[in-house]
């Protein structure tokens, strides 16, 4: 089918993207999976190649861009080559919109300069262990100071995505109790310096997927964080945080389309070069059968992702439209990505074929973000259910 969702500057960054993959990334790649991370300087890399600061405003550094269509091309194109760019995913479609929301002109005067040129990498902070989806149930502290220059941070966080090689982390913290009405009162949001005292990093999680982005479990005790690093108001944290889980969403949802969309590709030039008795396993009719069963339905998740593509760019995605695009993609990503390391026969269980490493990489789709069962729930809200 013809995609209307991409121009011809897009199809120009592709190609710029996939050459660079093939002379940075590739070569390289087993390495950064046995360590369990890209390298810092990498990001560096994306920095001058100009990623990280495609949506920044140009007065900061950057392109000045306002549209995620560069995004779903860095998401087609590293699913297509079986690769990841670490942890830097969380750098541009989670931290940045919180900056350019909240931030105020002298903080984006310091924050995205450096954001842009991949000199400060940024994470952010939500999960605690024991809370998970619930975030008001949230126990990470951070109490002003008596001559109110600073706020106290105290708390730990777990399954934070680039936590290990973060320069700053947008920590979300609670400066209030919460009330008997509102359990989600009392939330702020900091930009924390990950050099302070106090701050520490502790285990880098050992994943089942997505084993080249550095994830870790992040420690304060009574980290000072100066009053000017607040972002945005006081105990308004909570909803600033709903405000971004749209573009949030569509992000996994793209994700997860692109990757069913390789997976395709990969089972599609497996059972082409591999023989069983004799004939090519694309011979045989079982194999006709399931790719073109996979095709449709990678047709379709295209065709949902595209969409919301383009309501983001417009502002329009709703947060049920948000919830529809991932659990529908991630569910079909599910479903694809098993039946084409299926065909694969025992080498789809090898971490030296991508379908293997992309098997392990799709399954926290339906996880993160909200899980599919979270998903159901806003969808059947909307629906007056």
């Amino acid at each position: 089918m013809r995609r209307t969702v991409f121009n011809e500057d897009h199809e120009a960054f592709r190609e710029t993207i996939r050459d660079f993959i093939e002379a940075e990334v590739v070569p390289v790649y087993d390495e950064w999976f046995a360590a369990g991370q890209a390298p810092r300087d990498f990001y560096y890399k994306l920095g001058e190649l100009g990623i990280f600061g495609i949506n920044v405003p140009e007065e900061f550094g950057g392109a000045g861009l306002d549209s995620h269509k560069f995004e779903a091309v860095l998401y087609e194109e590293t699913a297509r080559a079986g690769v990841q760019f670490g942890g830097s995913g969380v750098h541009v479609l989670l931290a940045l919109p919180y900056i350019k929301m909240l931030a105020t002109d002298e903080q984006k005067k310091r924050y995205l300069p450096k954001f842009a040129t991949g000199e400060e990498m940024w994470a952010i902070a939500m999960t605690e262990p024991g809370t998970g989806s619930d975030l008001a149930g949230m126990k990470t502290t951070a109490k002003p100071s008596a001559d109110g220059t600073h706020y106290v941070l105290n708390g730990a966080k777990t399954f934070i995505t680039g936590g290990v090689h973060a320069d700053k982390v947008i920590v979300c913290a609670r400066t209030a109790a919460p009330t008997a009405e509102d359990r989600r009162h009392g939330i702020s949001l900091f930009a924390v310096d990950t050099r302070s005292e106090g701050y520490s990093v502790g285990r880098k999680l050992d994943k089942l997927g997505l084993r080249t982005s550095d994830t870790a479990e992040l420690a304060f005790v009574d980290v000072q964080v100066p009053v000017e690093d607040l972002l945005g108001e006081e105990n308004k944290g909570f909803s600033y945080l709903g405000h971004n889980l749209a573009s949030e969403r569509w992000g996994i949802a793209f994700g997860a389309y692109a990757q069913a969309k390789a997976a395709v590709r990969f089972a599609k030039q497996y059972v082409q070069e591999r023989t069983v008795f004799g004939k090519p396993v694309a011979h045989f009719q079982n194999t006709k059968f399931e790719l073109a069963a996979c095709q449709a339905e990678v047709d379709a998740a295209e065709a949902v992702a595209d969409r919301a593509t383009e309501a983001l760019d417009a502002g329009e995605l709703t947060p049920a439209e948000a919830a529809s695009a991932k659990l529908f993609c991630t569910e079909v990503a599910h479903r694809v990505i098993d039946r084409c390391l299926q065909l694969h026969g025992g080498y789809g269980y090898m971490n030296e074929y991508p379908i293997a490493r992309l098997y392990a990489d799709n399954r926290v789709n339906r996880i993160y973000g909200g899980t599919s069962e979270i998903m159901k729930t806003i969808i059947a809200k909307d629906m007056g259910l």
